[in-house]
């Protein structure tokens, strides 16, 4: 059976991103998070980046670890929100969690900032950790 081919995520849909930020990464091209992946997957890239359109190398960390984050089937716009928030910052940090944990980590994220998301359910934590646990890593940090 063929893979499932994905629409690509587009960087504006992350929650609480600058949308300045976005239009200076549009100006260069860069729109979706394979996009953003393949621009800042290294340290040097991310700099380099981060000089030609003049932001801060955490801004386009940040927005390479939500994409990397999005790479996980159902983790999105807020979703992917919520973990970076709550300290997971990559597919790697995710496979390193164990579902009872990473279940109340979150729910005490939410509950502690207000964070305007709700929780993720105890199945789709589940397949969340084991699908981090599939893919391969692409981001160097």
């Amino acid at each position: 059976m063929p893979e499932k081919k994905r629409n690509p995520f587009k960087l504006k849909d992350f929650w609480g991103v600058n949308p300045a930020v976005i239009e200076k990464l549009a100006a260069q091209g860069i729109k979706t998070t394979d996009q953003m992946l393949a621009a800042g997957c290294t340290k040097l890239a991310r700099s380099a980046l981060a000089s030609a359109i003049g932001l801060p190398e955490s801004v386009i960390l940040e927005l390479v670890q939500l994409s990397d984050l999005a790479r996980l089937p159902g983790v999105k716009g807020i979703r992917a929100r919520l973990y970076y928030d709550a300290g997971i910052t990559s597919i790697q940090k995710m496979a390193e969690w164990e579902p009872e944990a990473l279940l109340h980590l979150t729910a005490g994220f939410v509950e502690r900032t207000g964070f305007p998301g709700i929780p993720p359910l105890p199945k789709e934590v589940s397949s969340t950790i084991a699908n981090a646990r599939k893919l391969p890593k692409v981001v160097k940090v």
